[in-house]
């Protein structure tokens, strides 16, 4: 059975396996011991409620429950841009005209902005490649929305998440190649680490303050803009299918879309209900269950009997996710 459970710092070697497997653009996995480190502390204070609510940044773990090994990781950042920055680039379109001529032309443009502040973010969303089917990936998503749906003043009104850009196969980024490097003058593996271990304040002092013409950009460039990493397709895909579209924000470095939700009109947050536990030998259909308050917080998906109020587990899936007879878990069917 697999499970999705917090992560702590324990999970440091098998967090850094994944960062590895992840590759370049994965700013929220980078191979840095440091900022692995500081994040499973910081998770691992969060489900403790040891630091302010929208400080809190959740990281999950997929485990095969028999095999005791970690197959995937996401997480939950409670509020982005509050202690730092969370700048995106808004692709506007600027109107000009000449009534002289008698001529209008619309012009596409990226424009800096931290239009995102005080939002939640789901992210980090990974799994190892042999783990991409059988509906592995899906649980690890949905967790994150029945983390929220646990206790959702816990977060924002608004949810996003970023996708990652588009690489070539040689592995080199389009977008950063003729755009952000002109800026920031960094290798990209560099202005990737630094987004993710530091304050950000070197993204504050060098991004570009006035709008970047994108017909002035070669082409491969242009057509990177908004364009999903072949590997983000499917991640993509389950995120519309809960609620998610694009909101017309890229991120600086890769030119990723953002894509945001409303909390409480994300499909999963929305459709699971509270129920009692019970807990025996069943026959039901198979549903994501999560047990109780975010402090205990875990997830599976299991057959599950729903009669009134209660909702009937076996014993198998009551014992990995720590609840007894009685307990509120968290169903979706």
């Amino acid at each position: 059975m697999l499970v999705v459970r917090p992560a702590g710092p324990a999970d440091f070697d098998s967090l850094m396996e994944l960062a590895v497997l992840s590759g370049r653009g994965f700013t929220s996995l980078p191979e840095d011991e440091a900022t692995l480190k500081d994040r499973l502390q910081l998770s691992q204070r969060s489900f403790e409620g040891a630091i302010a609510p929208l400080e809190a940044w959740y990281t999950l773990m997929l485990e095969d429950a028999a095999a005791g090994r970690v197959d995937g990781v996401a997480g939950v950042k409670a509020g982005v841009g509050l202690k730092r920055p969370f700048f995106s680039f808004r692709v506007v379109t600027l109107a000009q005209s000449s009534p002289t001529l008698s001529m209008r032309f619309d012009h596409k443009a990226l424009v800096l902005v931290n239009e995102c502040a005080g939002w939640s973010e789901v992210g980090s969303l990974f799994l190892r490649p042999e783990r991409r089917k059988g509906g592995a990936g899906r649980l690890l998503a949905q967790s994150r929305y029945m983390l929220i749906g646990s206790e959702p003043q816990r977060f924002a009104e608004m949810v996003l998440a970023e996708l990652r850009g588009w690489f070539d196969d040689d592995g080199s980024c389009p977008f950063w190649d003729s755009v952000a490097s002109k800026f920031f003058r960094l290798a990209f593996d560099q202005a990737d680490l630094m987004s993710a271990s530091t304050d950000g304040q070197f993204i504050l002092d060098l991004a570009p303050r006035h709008p970047i013409y994108v017909e002035l950009l070669p082409k491969a460039a242009c057509d990177a803009i908004a364009q999903v990493h072949r590997e983000g397709e499917a991640a993509r895909a389950m995120l519309e299918a809960e609620g998610f579209r694009y909101q017309g924000l890229v991120d600086i470095f890769d030119a990723g879309p953002t894509v945001a939700c409303p909390r409480d009109d994300i499909r999963t947050v929305r459709d699971a209900r509270w129920f009692r536990a019970r807990v025996g030998d069943i026959e039901g259909s198979e549903a994501l269950v999560s047990a109780g308050e975010i402090q205990r917080f875990r997830a599976v998906r299991t057959a599950t009997a729903i009669k009134d109020e209660q909702a009937t587990i076996s014993r198998d899936a009551a014992e990995v996710l720590g609840v007894r007879e009685g307990d509120r878990i968290r169903v979706k069917a």
